[in-house]
């Protein structure tokens, strides 16, 4: 049986949980989530103890799969609407930076042309300085998506350690030529 998945997913009392069928939705103060579970997983809502359990018809590997993450799914909505997921990225390198204006991050990493990305609905991104970004928000699949594609712009190379690096990532350094011989 799957750990992860036979553990029932407590409901705060801040938070709503609507079950119909075979879709979900969570509501609490940071937004509005909802999910269509896959058809052969059952999810179920116990009123009395605020808990959700997802249950599975049968124990082949695809039902097993599925079921672990049903409730993976689940669990992360609850937990973003209740206290929203964040991600950190920090710039690296001189003149390298960045700046929001309106719904859009304007990234100036060493390209002749500035980098403009639209800020997904749903997402908070702050600019507390020129070198940081925090991205906030209730979905944790669009938190993480977004940052990714921030990164992605210019990820972090070994030798100088210059880019787009998420707060607590290391970037394992190489000894350039100048060290090598």
């Amino acid at each position: 049986m799957s750990r992860i998945g036979k553990k029932p997913i407590p409901v705060p009392s801040a938070v709503q949980v609507k079950v119909s069928g075979q879709d979900i939705t969570v509501k609490g103060k940071h937004g509005e989530l909802s999910l269509s579970a896959h058809p052969r997983m059952k999810v179920v809502l116990d009123d009395a103890s605020k808990l959700i359990r997802v249950e599975r018809p049968g124990d082949d590997r695809e039902a097993r799969a599925l079921h672990g993450l049903t409730r993976a799914l689940i669990n992360n909505m609850v937990r973003g609407v209740e206290t929203p997921w964040e991600k950190k990225l920090e710039i690296v390198g001189v003149g390298y930076q960045a700046s929001l204006g309106g719904k859009t991050l304007t990234l100036q990493v060493g390209f002749a042309n500035q980098i403009k990305l639209p800020v997904p609905a749903g997402v908070v991104c702050e600019v507390p300085d020129n070198t940081h970004i925090n991205i906030k928000g209730a979905d944790r699949q669009v938190v993480g998506q977004f940052a990714a594609e921030i990164r992605s712009v210019r990820p972090p190379e070994p030798y100088k350690g210059k880019g787009i690096k998420y707060h607590d990532e290391r970037v394992r350094r190489k000894a350039g030529k100048a060290f090598g011989s």
